[in-house]
């Protein structure tokens, strides 16, 4: 089914967030400061998740004072000049690196990693911004899909109406600079709208579109979902979508058509 849209398309931080630490409850907070909106959640909502928030409250966090680097770890930190402590979580984290390279204008190097969930990222997703403590990283939860089911459960029942959920992360991308956000978790979103068969405002036939619908609401919620802002959901209002029992990993491209091994 098509994504379509009403007349007008709101899209909004939720405030009255505060910060969150192991053993909170994510929905709950969502609820209680969805509260104290001047109107509910409603009908088609779609809400964007920053992981971050997700990984604190699951207890996804790391601090490095606890970690002990192997040996593999103590080598390939060598060779991209980071902390092997670091590069030990990375790896715990990892399928496999991708890249290790170290760079000329930069004090630390890169990895590039296939994180153990498939997606393909920087340091395994592995981050310390927006941690509480210093030498502490974050991680993604553990099954970001059943974390954005779980969240998605408790509102559709706390305020009785369909609601989509987006987790989302930042990522790079192959031959484009810079970042934007991604999804890593879904539920009831649709990852990609198929349009195969469809005709453009020209009448010609679709034969390949297929919009990232998922990430598009993911990377339109970085605008909102600033590092330092301390606004880790975002409210999607007007979207007209089927829900669909969606994974993020809906939008990983098969290692056979992988044009960046």
């Amino acid at each position: 089914m098509p994504i379509s849209m009403d007349e007008e398309l709101s899209v909004f931080r939720l405030p009255n967030l505060a910060d969150f630490k192991p053993g909170d409850d994510a929905a709950l907070a969502i609820i209680e400061a969805v509260n104290q909106l001047e109107s509910p959640l409603q009908e088609g909502d779609i809400l964007v998740i920053a992981h971050k928030m997700v990984s604190k409250c699951e207890g996804a966090v790391v601090n490095l004072h606890e970690v002990k680097a192997s040996q593999d770890a103590i080598q390939l930190a060598k060779e991209v000049n980071k902390d092997p402590r670091k590069v030990e979580v990375i790896l715990s984290q990892s399928k496999r690196i991708v890249r290790a390279i170290k760079r000329p204008d930069q004090e630390e190097g890169v990895l590039i990693a296939e994180h153990k969930l498939g997606f393909i990222c920087a340091n395994a997703a592995v981050d310390e911004s927006n941690a509480d403590e210093v030498n502490q990283l974050i991680t993604l939860p553990e099954n970001p899909d059943k974390s954005a089911r779980e969240i998605c459960q408790r509102l559709e029942e706390a305020f009785a109406c369909r609601i989509g959920v987006v987790i989302s992360d930042t990522f790079g991308r192959p031959w484009r600079l810079g970042q934007t956000n991604v999804a890593i978790g879904l539920a009831n979103v649709p990852a990609i709208t198929h349009m195969l068969g469809d005709q453009d405002a020209f009448g010609h036939e679709l034969k390949v579109t297929a919009p990232a619908f998922a990430d598009e609401l993911a990377g339109a919620s970085g605008l909102l979902m600033s590092k330092s802002g301390k606004c880790p959901v975002i409210i999607f209002r007007g979207l007209e979508w089927q829900a669909e029992d969606s994974h993020a990993s809906d939008l990983i491209r098969a290692a056979n058509e992988n044009l960046f091994k």
